[in-house]
């Protein structure tokens, strides 16, 4: 006798057994799934209890995604046909180096560290090429590795306490920039292993900033996890918000921009959530901060800024799974005023699904082919990319379904 969430591959089973327990690993109940699908509670349960046949490739396709599926082999038990990746993107080619610096963590060095200065010009100049590179994820994880090694000497051979400090801060960020590039990756482990580091690294700065950039990705990496985190993501958002707000009136560009980026994080949760009041609300705390910054200022971690507050409001309507209302803030968000191509292209993104939530799937792969001519590599491993453009090979137009195709060739979305 075991209490043990029964494995859906050890043995045949049906779709809506399948289902049932991937919905509970997610801590989703059946009201929450059937809200995200579109679909009634009754559905879900009769779907699980197999009174219902499988639903058809589009329907499946938004369980996948509000499941967060690896593949469409975990739904449907056909293991033995044609793979799909979803929501976990490939391994990148350099993903072996990136762990192996990471693992590589240094007890004692035989040689001296580069000086910070010459290790903070080699970060800024990282994320200055992640928002303009097409390729962000190659030139990020060709940079990454050396990073990584000569930022924890730097941190073990700081001799005093301002110089430690400063040198735990860069460690840090650098952290961050390696969660950039192993999201969506299958590697989720390391992914939390560099974020538990960027915590610590952040706290040992004692640099608020610093702090509230390794509390934005922590909050994210919970949301993601799924339903049964978002308390987890609320906690360490409303924490480093109770940190940071108090210490604006003198607080610099950068600190104040990561405070945005927390207060719109807040409402991303809530939207996820369907709470619309309280989305919207820390929307507009978020847009309050935007306006009080400079005109042209960009977080270069975050990319919080006034242009991208167009795009955060699009991100809210879709969470709460508002095609009208995704639609609207997309024609007044302007996508070229956001100077980072890959967020320019995960904007695009979630204009594609404000278009499809409105039925305008024309409209949504154009809009899709846009994101990838920004940034292809954020198409290829965003799943909800890879849902609509699955979805629409399966078009009933046929120039539709061309189109569909070939974009996902484009983005190795079927893998053999």
């Amino acid at each position: 006798m075991t209490d043990a969430t029964p494995d859906p591959y050890a043995a045949p089973m049906a779709f809506g057994q399948r289902m049932q327990i991937l919905r509970q690993r997610r801590g989703m109940t059946r009201d929450v799934l059937a809200g995200l699908v579109g679909m009634s509670t009754s559905w879900v349960k009769r779907v699980e209890n197999g009174q219902l046949q499988p639903p058809r490739l589009d329907l499946m396709l938004r369980i996948a995604e509000a499941l967060r599926v690896r593949d469409l082999s975990e739904l449907t038990g056909r293991t033995n046909s044609m793979r799909v990746d979803l929501f976990t993107g490939p391994g990148h080619p350099r993903l072996a180096a990136v762990r192996d610096a990471i693992d590589k963590f240094p007890i004692t060095a035989d040689q001296p560290a580069p000086p910070a200065e010459h290790i903070r010009a080699r970060l800024e100049h990282a994320w200055a090429a992640r928002h303009s590179a097409p390729n962000h994820r190659e030139v990020v994880g060709a940079l990454l590795p050396d990073l990584i090694g000569d930022a924890q000497l730097a941190a073990q051979q700081a001799d005093s306490g301002p110089e430690r400090r400063a040198a735990q801060a860069t460690l840090s960020e650098i952290y961050s920039l390696a969660q950039f590039f192993l999201a969506y990756q299958p590697e989720p482990a390391l992914l939390w292993r560099v974020a538990e580091r960027g915590i610590v690294a952040a706290q040992e700065s004692e640099d608020p900033h610093t702090i509230g950039v390794a509390a934005w990705l922590t909050a994210q990496a919970h949301r993601d996890a799924g339903p049964s985190h978002f308390d987890a993501a609320d906690s360490v958002t409303y924490s480093a918000l109770r940190y940071l707000e108090p210490l604006l009136a003198d607080a610099s560009d950068a600190t104040r921009a990561i405070t945005g980026a927390l207060q719109f994080e807040a409402g991303y949760t809530a939207a996820r959530r369907g709470d619309s009041g309280t989305a919207w609300r820390h929307w507009d705390k978020a847009d309050q901060t935007a306006k009080a910054l400079p005109k042209n200022y960009f977080h270069p971690v975050t990319s919080f800024s006034r242009a991208v507050m167009g795009a955060h409001a699009v991100t809210i309507a879709v969470e709460l799974r508002s095609g009208t209302e995704s639609v609207r803030q997309a024609a007044k968000a302007e996508a070229s005023a956001i100077p980072s191509r890959p967020r320019r292209a995960r904007h695009r993104i979630e204009q594609a699904r404000g278009y499809q939530l409105d039925r305008q799937p024309e409209a949504a792969l154009a809009t899709l082919k846009q994101a990838f001519e920004a940034a292809p590599e954020t198409v290829r491993y965003n799943g909800y990319a890879r849902r609509i453009v699955l979805e629409e090979t399966e078009a009933a137009s046929p120039d539709r379904r061309r189109r569909a195709s070939e974009l996902a060739a484009q983005i190795g979305l079927l893998a053999g």
